[in-house]
């Protein structure tokens, strides 16, 4: 036996050699930020593994911070979308814009995200700016989308957003395609501090199941809605809870409030039949969030110009 072979093992008189290190579990915020419609709700479901967020085709869907959890053996890394930064236009959009900038200041790595299809423009050059002054907290700069353009239209995007600024990295991705996931996630987590995870295992969302059923609500309203309608509409769940005598099903009560009456009478449609569309679809993902059968009452209220009204404001849920 060699002097090698000897030293193995705590029985054989030598030295055991040390273990090698384990790699510290890595916890904390990474926060998703660009103008309206860049993919960022999409992202974070695509990261998380399960809708969280609720998406649209129509620009500014997202209203509130939400944190979807991703989970992993050595990380927990809590993705925080947030609302497009934009100039705001109504006391709605100062208070969203002053939400993301809060949030901002309060996460370990920031994901700076631009579409790959779209021209670099002065909304993103003027977050990128923003996210300049941001010191001692990394900025990832993620191009979004890639499965939609050609791979040379991807490299000229990432060589533009490159030139934006000083990146920690720069990465694309495809949150449709599921292109690069992986990578973005390691990067993300590879920004974190060493630390125990944030929320118990197996935790998607600490969004409450009120606020998630409203959002899903308003989802399925936005789809096919004209141009104007998507910003001026809200949702309010009144009341939830299981119906007496009756625990497998749930009593959903909501309202879903518009600016004017000719927005009302667009999402009611003809007979009731585009709200009766609405709900059914609602239904469908409520049903599925809370794994229970759902009977989903559906109201519309005016609120006249609620986006520029305080009172109406909180009592949607937008505080100061």
């Amino acid at each position: 036996m060699t002097e090698k072979q000897a030293g193995k093992g705590r029985g054989s008189g030598g030295h055991a050699s040390p273990a090698p290190a384990q790699p510290a579990f890595r916890s904390g915020f990474a926060c998703l930020v660009g103008r309206p419609n860049v993919g960022k709700s999409t992202l974070t479901n695509a990261l998380v593994g399960a809708k969280v967020a609720i998406t649209s085709s129509r620009p500014q869907t997202t209203r509130r911070v939400i944190r979807g959890i991703v989970h992993r053996p050595d990380a927990q890394l809590v993705i925080v979308d947030t609302p497009g930064l934009h100039r705001p236009r109504t006391l709605l959009g100062e208070r969203l814009d002053s939400l993301v900038r809060g949030t901002l200041t309060e996460v370990d790595v920031i994901g700076f995200c631009v579409p790959a299809g779209e021209a670099v423009g002065p909304g993103d050059k003027y977050l990128a700016r923003e996210l300049a002054a941001l010191k001692g907290t990394p900025v990832v700069a993620i191009v979004t989308k890639a499965d939609e353009v050609p791979q040379e239209r991807i490299a000229a995007q990432l060589l533009a957003v490159s030139e934006l600024g000083e990146w920690a990295d720069v990465v694309p991705v495809s949150a449709v395609a599921e292109f690069q996931l992986d990578v973005l996630r390691d990067i993300l987590i590879g920004h974190l501090p060493a630390g125990p995870a944030l929320y118990p295992d197996g935790e998607l969302t600490d969004e409450p199941e009120q606020i998630m059923v409203a959002e899903l609500i308003r989802e399925a309203a936005l789809e096919g809605v004209r141009d104007e309608l998507p910003h001026s509409i809200a949702v309010l769940v009144e009341e939830m809870g299981p119906r007496p005598g009756q625990p497998d099903l749930i009593d959903v009560h909501a309202e879903l409030y518009v600016e004017r009456p000719s927005q009302k009478a667009i999402v009611i449609g003809t007979r009731g039949a585009r709200l009766k569309d609405v709900g059914t679809r609602a239904r469908q993902q409520i049903e599925a969030l809370l794994g229970s059968r759902i009977y989903l009452d559906l109201h519309v209220r005016i609120a006249k110009d609620w986006q520029r009204n305080p009172k109406y404001l909180r009592r949607l849920g937008f505080y100061d």
